[in-house]
């Protein structure tokens, strides 16, 4: 008998519950109670707002239901559309040209607006949103009760008054960023992404004719792009245009006027009003020479809505910037666009990969290139392409393009905006030719990048496409300052993640000679006794070492214990000599990597140094190491530098004795076996005695 298979847990699908609240669940609980749905996570208090209350007891905010607002409320009145939506009070223009977008595709639109839902009965004052979030579809609760200043919605209404839908949406996205406050301020492609799952990429007015960009930006509509646009800060504007605010590009056209075709693309203000008034707008005297079928044909509407028709000539010459974002990102180039809306668009062969990432304070936040010996600890992905692009044509095939590979990168930012702050930190990504595996801080010094995204960026996202020839390469993705902790979402065609930046087999280094007056030392201890026990031979330890640099008691018998003393707590006079050998050369290591002469060591210079004695450790087990050892310091001194290479050892000792010879070698390791050593060693430090654990992260 066939079962049906479960779609994957953060899939359209199957949505990951928004703080664990299951929508169907608290649905026919309210149905069975009779009580209508009061969201205790997102209370209809002012901290729900995010901004300070104003204390004009005028302006002063209620709750409302629909049905207590309008009395012919209604969730969606006829069909969806662009105009249902207008902005209040509220700077989330970005997020609701977005939303204007996404009524012109229905089958986008029901992944985040689920059919069935209704203000009538069953009525239960519940409804539920889908957003895409860095990779996974998380589904959000909400209440119906709506913020409402002297009878009026405060945010998002319908240019009806009694459609509320948008409103709802609108409050599902506050939820889900913490706060109303949080949406103030952002970029258009930040709420097309999470309304679609795609990738967002902006384009350059200026990059194409007015003829090429609407041959462009139609194609693009016709393959389910949402378009959006604005005119740059700086710029002046006229004709009703506001710079800085983003309008949504919602269908292109064209009219015959006499003999002359006019290309036109049409645009909504999110506002619901203050329109374009300049050629072919609402009131453009152009329509008067326009056949009757034709304004039908296009529905012209004369009123004033936000929306409004301008010629792609006037467009090029006023707006800046173009924003779009499409599930699958098939190309823009001029060759590749139809000339029409019903040419059909060429299949897309675009292979989507998605990759989580953290900068880590002292770990793997080492900032940008600019701060040479920390950037190559930032997290490093591993970009493979094996197929040059097919030609479109035979003339094609001498094209330098054609034998490259085209990939699209896009770094993206986590959980930036809280509450009532928005605070994006400066990101950007660096792609090198691969030479090697975990490049070293010397490979970034002498070798410079084969793409880039860019100047950093203090948005959510940073994208570019790139034509590189086939073979493999290295992401680093970075923000601009070192030890900004931070977590991120990599998004890219035909890539993998760097798994082997786990853990490594140490090196084996050669014991360094060791000095007559070391085995002077040790000689002189061994005159009255065969066996050193544990008590004598702190001394030498002691006082071999530079004063600054001298060892507490607890350090030197870690030390001891470390070595293979066969249940016997004595050394003897051959260990004795190795180990004061070692302790040197770790003092050696330690005065070659103390940069700044600090006599401490900072976690990047940590890194180095263990690498130099021949551990080698991916990004989280190095901060783990370095939280366990500097006992909640930033810098760590000489003594836990010893104590940490000590206890590393002894665990690879253990690990290398307890594995079978086909799971390890000298020199390579296989995926499975750096996974388990990774969790092994954090067990090992989670297990560690009470008073030896690092502080809790």
């Amino acid at each position: 008998m066939a079962t049906d298979k479960k779609a994957p847990l953060g899939s359209i699908g199957n949505p990951i519950k928004f703080q664990d609240q299951d929508f169907k669940t608290l649905l026919e609980e309210c149905l069975k109670s009779g009580q209508l749905f009061a969201d205790p996570a997102f209370p209809a208090e002012q901290k729900s707002i995010g901004t300070p209350e104003d204390p004009d007891p005028k302006k002063a905010i209620k709750w409302q239901r629909p049905k207590e607002i309008s009395k012919n409320a209604v969730f969606v009145e006829g069909t969806t559309g662009t105009t249902d939506i207008c902005q209040g009070q509220l700077g989330n223009c970005w997020l609701l040209a977005a939303l204007s977008c996404l009524t012109m595709h229905p089958t986008l639109f029901v992944k985040v607006v689920p059919s069935g839902q209704s203000l009538a009965k069953p009525y239960a004052g519940i409804f539920h949103f889908r957003f895409w979030q860095y990779g996974e579809w998380v589904e959000v609760v909400v209440d119906d009760r709506l913020p409402v200043r002297e009878g009026r919605l405060l945010f998002s209404y319908s240019h009806t008054r009694n459609e509320y839908w948008s409103a709802l949406v609108e409050k599902a996205y506050a939820k889900l960023m913490g706060s109303y406050g949080s949406l103030k301020g952002g970029n258009i492609s930040e709420g097309m992404e999470d309304f679609t799952g795609g990738i967002a990429y902006s384009m350059e007015v200026s990059s194409r004719t007015p003829r090429v960009l609407w041959r462009s930006l139609t194609a693009a509509l016709s393959r389910g792009s949402l378009l959006s646009c604005f005119i740059q800060v700086g710029k002046v504007a006229g004709n009703g245009l506001i710079k800085g605010h983003a309008y949504a590009l919602t269908d292109t056209d064209k009219v015959t006027k006499a003999s002359d075709e006019i290309l036109l693309l049409r645009l909504r203000n999110p506002w619901g009003f203050v329109e374009y008034g300049g050629p072919w707008s609402d009131k453009g005297k152009e329509w008067d020479d326009v056949d009757k079928a034709e304004k039908e044909r296009i529905e012209l509407k004369k009123k004033e809505d936000g929306e409004f028709w301008i010629s792609s000539e006037d467009f090029s010459k006023l707006f800046d910037i173009i924003e779009l974002c499409s599930v699958n990102p098939d190309s823009l180039e001029e060759g590749n666009t139809p000339a029409s809306p019903s040419s059909a668009a060429s299949p897309s062969t675009w292979t989507i990969s998605e990759h989580e990432g953290v900068w880590v304070s002292g770990s793997s936040a080492g900032g940008s290139r600019r701060y040479r010996k920390s950037f190559w600890k930032n997290p490093q992905f591993q970009l493979v392409l094996t197929q040059q692009d097919k030609a479109e044509d035979e003339d094609d095939e001498d094209d330098e393009k054609a034998k490259k590979c085209t990939v699209l990168v896009e770094l993206l930012q986590k959980n930036r905006r809280q509450k009532d702050k928005v605070n994006f930190l400066y990101i950007g990504f660096h792609i090198y030719k691969l030479q090697g595996v975990c490049l070293s801080s010397n490979f970034f010094q002498k070798n410079r990048p084969v793409g880039r995204s860019g100047k950093y960026t203090a948005q959510r996202g940073v994208w570019r496409k790139l034509h590189l020839e086939p073979g493999n390469y290295i992401l680093v993705a970075s923000a601009y300052r070192p030890n900004q902790p931070g977590e991120f979402f990599l998004l890219a065609a035909k890539w993998q993640n760097i798994v082997c930046l786990c853990l490594f087999v140490p090196i084996q280094l050669m014991a360094a000679p060791i000095p007559p007056e070391d085995h002077m030392r040790v000689q002189k201890t061994f005159d009255d006794v065969a066996v050193l026990c544990i008590n004598l031979c702190l001394s030498p330890l002691i006082t071999a070492l530079d004063k600054d640099y001298h060892l507490p008691l607890e350090t030197c018998r870690q030390l001891i214990l470390g070595e293979d003393t066969k249940g016997r707590w004595s050394l003897s006079r051959k260990q004795t000599e190795s180990l004061l050998s070692g302790l040197r050369n770790l003092q050696s290591i330690f005065f070659q990597f103390d940069e700044d002469s600090s006599g401490t060591m900072s976690p990047f210079e940590l890194s180095t140094a263990l690498q130099a004695v021949g551990m080698q450790l991916d990004g989280k087990v190095a901060h783990l190491v370095s939280e366990r050892f500097a006992a909640g310091e930033i810098h760590m001194p000489f003594y836990s530098f010893v104590s940490c290479v000590t206890r590393l050892r002894k665990l690879f000792a253990f690990l290398l004795e307890n594995s079978s010879p086909q799971t390890y070698s000298d020199k390579d390791i296989n995926l499975s076996s750096k996974v388990v050593r990774m969790l092994k060693l954090r067990l090992f430090f989670l297990n560690c005695p009470q008073h030896m654990k690092f502080k809790a992260m």
